[in-house]
């Protein structure tokens, strides 16, 4: 027979936060040991098929000439974005399989970055997992948060996910080619983006046209210089 307990004899444990704040503590090492080394670590969230994978693919081929670049292409299966990354850029690509798992920890990055070898690198740029919840709550220990916000999607996006608008140190509005075929408003967009986060700069990209694709990169380039120093560049 089991005793009975008061309410006095149990303990809450806040069990989410202590993860995140533990989760926090990893991702500040990763965060400053690759700064340590001179390696810039940018991390791309977005929902599924926001395009993600085709704005990077734009974004590094005009980076790579400056900078040595490492993909790291995270999926729950398959290997499509990995082989696409690889072959229209020809730079280092890993596929990482989550195993179901709808977010990267900090732990999994850690393990991303080892299996993808920095050295030799000076920027790595993670493709999360397509999520606009999860991944948000997680950080990966990157130096840098790109949001892709498509126009397929809605403009009220960020009203939905605060989260994911919040974390986000830059803003890519993707797709713009199929404006006319959807009720999106650039401007509301942007609005509904300042509601949630006043400072990331919000760029209007296309990669099928390339609008916005140089500005976006030129960003970045300077975020990688400004954060990791000259030195390996």
């Amino acid at each position: 027979m089991f005793g009975h307990r008061t309410m006095a004899s149990y303990r809450t444990v806040e069990i989410k936060e202590d993860i995140i704040s533990r989760n926090n503590q990893g991702a500040e090492k990763i965060r400053e040991g690759l700064k340590g080394k001179g390696v810039f670590y940018l991390n791309v969230m977005s929902s599924p098929g926001s395009g993600k994978t085709s704005l990077l693919e734009r974004v590094i081929g005009r980076l790579k000439g400056d900078f040595c670049i490492g993909v790291i292409e995270a999926d729950i299966d398959s290997e499509e974005d990995a082989l696409a990354i690889s072959r229209a850029t020809g730079v280092k690509t890993i596929q990482m399989h989550t195993g179901g798992a709808c977010h990267i920890t900090c732990q999994m990055s850690e393990e991303a970055l080892e299996a993808l070898g920095v050295e030799g690198l000076n920027f790595v740029i993670l493709e999360n997992i397509g999520n606009l919840v999860c991944p948000a709550e997680f950080d990966t220990g990157a130096h840098e948060n790109l949001v892709l916000l498509s126009v397929p999607e809605g403009d009220d996006k960020p009203l939905k996910y605060p989260l994911m608008f919040e974390v986000a140190t830059m803003v890519a509005i993707t797709k713009t080619d199929v404006m006319p075929v959807f009720d999106f408003s650039i401007e509301a967009a942007k609005d509904n983006i300042r509601m949630r986060n006043e400072k990331a700069p919000v760029f209007v990209t296309c990669a099928k046209t390339d609008e916005g694709v140089d500005e976006l990169a030129e960003y970045i380039r300077k975020r990688a210089k400004d954060i990791c120093g000259q030195g390996p560049f």
